[in-house]
């Protein structure tokens, strides 16, 4: 699920009235931790720079663990309700909209699996993926003023299928400038292009590999439980926290690819805000 992203979410939409959330000084335009705002409540260019260390699964279905480390942080550009960033392989937009909707759009790279993701052999024969870009549509509606529960849903489309996401998430805390913690559970569906391009099998493949040759429907893909941390130790450096558990439903556990039934990441790092 890379994160549930598949992270990640053009549309550039500006315009519409500041509500009260994003008037105060040092206030995000979400107090959500799992959403980068750098702008302190302001207009204008916010930069954020620093470095996550990752330790998860080698891939969609691999029971191979190990560390990466990864770039973090952002650039953004804010006008009253609208942030425009770009953020690695990712570029989009967010806005606010009647204090209860948070819609995203953003156009992301994918490099797709590499046979060499697996250190043991298990992907041997199966050749690499393609590399490709998607496009992530993402709205959170908060079921009350402050944020402290929301509704979530997300579609991924590419050239390799359509994902869609939707769960629940809680706030904890008091905080309005994006640090604190939160916590989502949701669940997954994939449509049959989506669940091949990660778990199927062709018979190419299949003769290559060894492995038996797979053909996954669309349908229920998994369910999960991500958790956000984000802590501002002075005026600039930030730290934060990511862990999240998804457990891959019946069929695709039933993948020769999916060597372990669930998927799991933790990560933490620093971010330096100009």
């Amino acid at each position: 699920m890379k994160k549930f992203t598949v992270f990640l979410s053009i549309l550039l939409v500006h315009g519409f009235s500041q509500p009260a959330l994003a008037q105060d000084e040092n206030t995000a335009l979400v107090p959500l931790p799992s959403v980068d705002d750098f702008s302190r409540g302001n207009d204008g260019w916010s930069f954020g720079l620093g470095l996550g260390v990752e330790y998860e699964s080698a891939y969609e279905g691999s029971d191979e663990f190990g560390f990466e480390v990864q770039p973090a942080g952002a650039v953004q550009w804010r006008r009253d309700d609208d942030v425009f960033f770009w953020a690695g392989e990712a570029l989009g937009w967010r806005g606010l909209r009647s204090d209860t909707w948070l819609l995203e759009a953003t156009v992301a790279f994918d490099e797709g699996r590499e046979e060499s993701d697996s250190d043991d052999g298990r992907l041997n024969g199966l050749g690499d993926g393609d590399e490709e870009t998607e496009l992530v549509f993402q709205a959170r509606y908060a079921l009350d003023t402050d944020w402290r529960y929301w509704l979530v849903g997300r579609v991924v489309t590419g050239g390799s299928g359509n994902l869609g996401l939707f769960g629940l998430g809680y706030r904890f805390g008091e905080q309005t400038d994006g640090t604190g913690s939160e916590i989502n559970f949701v669940g997954v569906l994939h449509d049959s292009d989506f669940a091949n391009k990660d778990f199927g099998i062709d018979a190419m493949q299949s003769a290559r590999s060894g492995l038996n040759e797979t053909r996954l429907d669309s349908g229920f893909r998994s369910f999960g439980i991500n958790y956000n941390y984000r802590h501002n130790i002075n005026e600039n450096w930030q730290i934060f926290g990511e862990a999240l558990y998804e457990r891959y439903s019946s069929d695709v556990q039933a993948s020769p690819i999916a060597r372990g039934d669930y998927e799991a990441e933790v990560s933490v790092g620093f971010i330096y805000v100009f």
